[in-house]
């Protein structure tokens, strides 16, 4: 009887264990610079296209909803016409915001600044109030010298509100020029309270190529460890992939040295994805799985054709994000934990 008993909890579970659905990647057979942010049980997504930006919510984080335009760039000659690029969308203190980047022409892209959308209310497909360009530069409010920044985050860290992003040293002519990442603490979610500080330029080998870049820049918490994860490599290229920085132990984020660079890339295409970046994270509906959501070339061909994928990891016993290899497309992936399937 107890054998009969034992074999039947193992059957049991083994039915209910394969009973959970799957996805298969891509999430998302067209787009880049993915950005989803999970609020009161919901995945909010955030994109960009037809020169607008665009949001969508679902309560599956595998499955993004044909999204919603909230904001379009403004018509003419303005500071953010035109090239409107990797927004994000935060919920700060009560509303929502959306950091994006944007020129008045291009290409070459040598007008990119980064602005920020600020929410009339609580809902994120309402109406947006454009706040402007954010002081990117070296002396606070010479907008003279409000230099070239694009993929602008923010974080809280011990009380205050930073933003990371990926910019140029100086004003340049042409858009083949080096990108360092740098931060700055700001005043309230539109304004900066500091200069800039640059924390990371491409000085690996794997950073460097044809064009020395650091771009894309995301936070990771875990527990009491920051990780800054950034792409290099090349976006149009298939040697594209992400890298990353850790803060020291309860240090101040504003000292460049306080920042550790990975000796190797932490996250690399293989031959089903070919070059991977641009990524963020985010947790399962329970909350106990971590996931990546990152764009991949769809071939080898030089160029931004590409899609979005989606696929858990985890830490290794240093701490460190372990992403793994890229997930083939089309293999059944488990649902993340917590998914309610109907």
């Amino acid at each position: 009887m107890r054998r009969l008993l034992m074999v039947t909890i193992v059957w049991f579970i083994m039915v209910m264990g394969s009973a959970r659905g799957y996805y298969k990647n891509p999430v998302l057979s067209s787009g880049a610079d993915p950005w989803v942010v999970k609020h009161e049980g919901i995945y909010y997504y955030c994109c960009s296209k037809d020169n607008g930006i665009w949001v969508s919510a679902s309560k599956d984080l595998h499955h993004i909803n044909l999204p919603v335009k909230v904001w379009s760039a403004p018509e003419g000659k303005k500071w953010n016409s035109h090239c409107i690029w990797a927004p994000e969308l935060h919920y700060i203190d009560g509303r929502w915001y959306i950091y994006y980047a944007g020129g008045y022409s291009g290409p070459p892209f040598i007008h990119q600044r980064a602005g920020v959308l600020q929410s009339v209310g609580k809902d994120p497909f309402g109406e947006y109030i454009d706040k402007g360009s954010i002081f990117t530069g070296d002396t606070l409010n010479d907008w003279d010298h409000n230099y070239w920044s694009i993929d602008m985050t923010v974080f809280r860290y011990k009380g205050d509100l930073y933003a990371i992003w990926s910019g140029w040293d100086k004003h340049e002519k042409t858009d083949k020029t080096q990108q360092n990442l740098y931060i700055a603490r700001m005043k309230n979610p539109w304004t900066m309270g500091s200069a800039r500080v640059k924390i990371s330029s491409p000085d690996r080998d794997f950073e460097k190529g044809e064009l020395p870049l650091n771009e894309g820049p995301e936070i990771l918490f875990h527990g009491d460890d920051v990780f800054l994860i950034y792409s290099c490599g090349q976006s149009w290229l298939d040697t594209y992939k992400l890298a990353y920085l850790k803060l020291r132990k309860n240090a101040d984020p504003l000292l460049p040295e306080n920042w550790l660079k990975g000796e190797k890339p932490i996250f690399e295409g293989n031959e089903g994805a070919f070059g991977v970046g641009h990524a963020c994270f985010t947790t399962s509906p329970d909350d106990t799985e971590y996931y990546i959501l990152y764009h991949t070339k769809k071939d080898r061909t030089p160029g931004w054709n590409r899609e979005v994928r989606l696929q858990k990891f985890t830490f290794d016993e240093n701490g460190i994000p372990y992403f793994g290899k890229p997930e083939p497309r089309n293999k059944s992936l488990p649902l993340p934990s917590g998914t309610v399937e109907e």
